[in-house]
């Protein structure tokens, strides 16, 4: 029997797929290299993993059989205590990147246009074409500081949304707060990425209490070792909310995350003594990296450091690091020629980092 002639539409058949980072066990078996012998520095996740209380909240949970609650109460109570807004300012989603769709879907039309303030974190740019959008590229300044004047030219009657990622991945600077302001007096949907908050701990979020088109996205996965569970939230006027909850799937966040959510809000002055390690981390790494010859760090306020390389090849760095076992993020693109992101990880880490480095020198 003949197959239909199934139709893809345009926007999906020309999307570049996005490109993830691999799993540690394909990686290991890949190089011939033990997992344990693997320091990944590539995708800016907690080294310490979730705490131990999270831990025995997932493994002691007995209702992973039934669906999760899919208006999220206990979980949006504990998040009120922690981010210090009403239940009804708040939404959890599948990570950001679902939350970066829901907004999308909600006022993307085909041939709307969403200001992307590049370079910035990828999936902005990813899921607009999905919805028929147009992504418009505002490149930063050299600094990677926000070009106000240059996104507020490129706006249109067409343009529906600004997002702007505070700390910015993968530069590590954090967005003014005057300029954000300038943002939002367009009237324009303005959605500013909090992903790395707990690590800067500066926010706009109080902001939004005053602004109805400012939503403010965090996540559970950097500070509080939660990638894998992906559960992230945002902050938003009930306005907008009320929308948002139409279009979200109904049982979006599963069980185990929302218990493991909950667990970290709980075990919340533990979670944060490993984040201050992470910040003691941080500066060391930054400074390791500052006395290596070929490499130029960046001020960073989240938990990773952007790296230009200089004379010599950003990629074959990387390879030569992948091929022993230390992994890294690495980019050539016209507005990050040449450069590499570290994660901030362990002790051990940044040793064996420095280690091959300097045998790489």
């Amino acid at each position: 029997m003949e197959g239909k002639d199934l139709r893809v539409r345009r926007a999906v058949e020309s999307l570049q797929e996005y490109v993830p980072v691999h799993p540690l066990e394909e990686i290991g078996a890949e190089l011939g290299i033990p997992v344990e012998r693997l320091v990944k520095l590539d995708a800016n996740e907690n080294p310490y993993g979730c705490s131990a209380v999270v831990r025995d909240a997932i493994a002691c949970c007995a209702s992973y059989h039934l669906y999760p609650d899919p208006e999220q109460r206990r979980l949006r109570a504990a998040l009120a205590r922690y981010a210090g807004f009403p239940e009804d300012w708040l939404l959890a989603g599948a990570g950001s990147d679902e939350l970066i769709d829901l907004l999308i879907r909600l006022v993307v039309e085909p041939e709307d246009r969403v200001l992307d303030a590049v370079p910035t974190f990828g999936m902005y740019s990813f899921l607009t074409p999905i919805q028929g959008g147009q992504v418009v590229s505002v490149p930063r300044r050299p600094d990677f500081s926000l070009d106000i004047p240059a996104l507020l030219a490129a706006i249109d009657e067409r343009t529906k949304i600004i997002f702007v990622a505070s700390p910015n991945n993968p530069s590590g600077n954090l967005a003014g707060r005057e300029q954000i302001l300038a943002l939002v007096e367009t009237d324009l949907l303005v959605v500013v990425d909090e992903a790395y908050w707990e690590f800067s701990q500066e926010s706009v979020a109080d902001l939004v209490a005053t602004h109805e088109n400012l939503v403010v996205m965090r996540t559970f996965s950097k500070w509080a070792g939660l990638a894998g569970l992906r559960v992230g939230y945002l902050i938003a006027a009930p306005s907008l909310l009320q929308h948002l909850w139409k279009i979200k799937q109904p049982y979006n966040v599963n069980t185990a995350a929302q218990v493991a959510a909950r667990a970290a809000i709980a075990d919340l002055e533990h979670i944060q003594q490993t984040v201050a390690r992470i910040l003691a981390e941080r500066t060391r790494l930054l400074e390791m990296l500052a006395r290596i010859p070929f490499l130029q760090p960046y001020p960073t306020r989240a938990n990773f450091i952007l790296c230009r390389v200089e004379g010599r090849s950003a990629r074959e760095l990387r390879d030569a690091l992948r091929r022993r076992g230390v992994l890294i993020r690495y980019f050539d693109t016209p507005l990050l020629q040449n450069c590499v992101r570290v994660s901030v990880g362990r002790a051990e880490d940044t040793d064996r980092l420095r280690e091959e480095l300097l045998a790489l020198a």
